[in-house]
């Protein structure tokens, strides 16, 4: 018989398996912040749980706003710069709180300065303890108005999260470690970043605490469904 004439299967599709569904990478938001920022306060305590429910993973990405403001001209937050902006700041802050069921006390020193729990957080960016550690540092900072920076600060918190305190210090504070902040920063200002808390889904940028949950639906919107493969 003529090959050519053989009749002609028509593709078939083979059949779902779920074991596939690793291969999809799940979306993705950038969260840019620092713990001196006020707004970032805000969006720390709320992404976890936010991006949990649209199946969003979240990529942590502490960085210091100070060098972004001092490349704009300015010394120091334009909350401390504009008294008229920083007066309605802190009204801000605190219907904001209020909305989101958050406790607010307003530092009694801002912006504190931030290094050594960043360079922390840095280190933990992809372990799933960061979420952890960088709400316990905001609340230490905006809802408890206790210092953040020294060794002692950090260690308090890592250690209530049942972490090695003195590794993890000992390891941020190296030689080899303090200039990842510092390249962070750089990438930061590479990427456009002026702001804090700053979200990228891929390369759409969404800026301030209020565009939040934008990000977060950008990213759910960008998930696909898995497909079977085809076969011949």
């Amino acid at each position: 018989m003529d090959t050519l004439a053989r009749p002609q299967t028509a593709p078939r599709h083979a059949a779902y398996n779920a074991t596939w569904e690793p291969l999809v990478p799940a979306p993705t938001v950038e969260f840019w912040f620092d713990f001196a920022s006020n707004y970032s306060y805000l969006s720390v305590m709320r992404i976890e749980a936010a991006a949990v429910q649209l199946g969003v993973q979240v990529a942590w990405k502490p960085f210091l706003l100070g060098p972004i403001f001092q490349s704009l001209g300015w010394a120091s937050s334009p909350f401390v710069l504009q008294r008229a902006k920083g007066h309605y700041v802190w009204q801000d802050m605190a219907r904001e709180c209020a909305k989101h069921d958050l406790p607010w006390t307003q530092p009694s020193t801002f912006p504190r300065a931030s290094v050594l729990p960043l360079r922390v957080s840095l280190l933990g960016a992809d372990t799933p303890w960061v979420g952890a550690f960088c709400q316990r540092i905001m609340l230490r900072n905006f809802a408890h108005d206790r210092d953040i920076h020294t060794p002692e600060a950090v260690a308090e918190e890592l250690t209530a999260l049942g972490l090695p305190a003195a590794a993890i210090l000992a390891q941020v504070q190296s030689d080899a470690s303090k200039p990842r902040l510092r390249e962070q920063t750089h990438a930061a200002q590479i990427r456009g970043i002026f702001g804090a808390p700053t979200f990228f889904v891929g390369d759409a940028m969404f800026w301030g605490n209020d565009r939040l949950d934008d990000a977060l639906a950008c990213a759910a919107a960008m998930q696909s469904t898995p497909r079977p493969l085809q076969t011949g």
